[in-house]
Parts: structure tokens; sequence; C-alpha cells
């Protein structure tokens, strides 16, 4: 499981929206790769000021990585990314 900031939330629609091989889904993951917005989905209820003091902003993204190549992974990142 990592989690990472990107640089803007249109970042965070782009990489949700264009990922392939990564799925968006909710769960602490198994074989494949997921990635979750844990702001609007495991921490919806959590108070605005709560969310930002442990770093989950509307730029924060988590990820469990599965056991696909790593270098599939990256690449569907950056595509994403950069769609």
């Amino acid at each position: 499981m990592i989690s990472f900031t990107v640089d803007s939330f249109e970042t965070v629609q782009k990489i949700l929206r264009n990922v392939d091989m990564i799925m968006f889904a909710e769960s602490l993951g198994g074989t494949e790769t997921l990635i979750t917005y844990p702001t609007t989905q495991t921490h919806e209820d959590t108070p605005k000021d709560v969310k930002e003091k442990l770093g989950i902003t509307d730029r924060f993204l988590r990820m469990s990585v599965g056991i696909e190549n790593v270098e599939d992974i990256i690449a569907d990142l950056d595509r994403a990314m950069n769609s």
C-alpha cells in the first residue's frame, strides 16, 4: 500500500479517468493493483480539518500494488497523468 499526493485535483481526475490496467476501487487489495480516492471513499465521513491533519486532501491517492510487472504499473500511471 502506498499513498501519494499529486499537484492538483485535475491530475487526480485524469488519473482516475484514464488508468487502464490499474483498477479504481475501494479495497485493501489482492493480486491486482487498485487505486482509491480516500477523500470521497474511505474517509468521506471524516471532518475536513481531521483529513487535512492526516494529509488526506483533494490531491491525495492511495494505491494497493498488485503482482503485475512494476514497469507496467508505472507506465499506466504515467500515461494516465499525461493524457
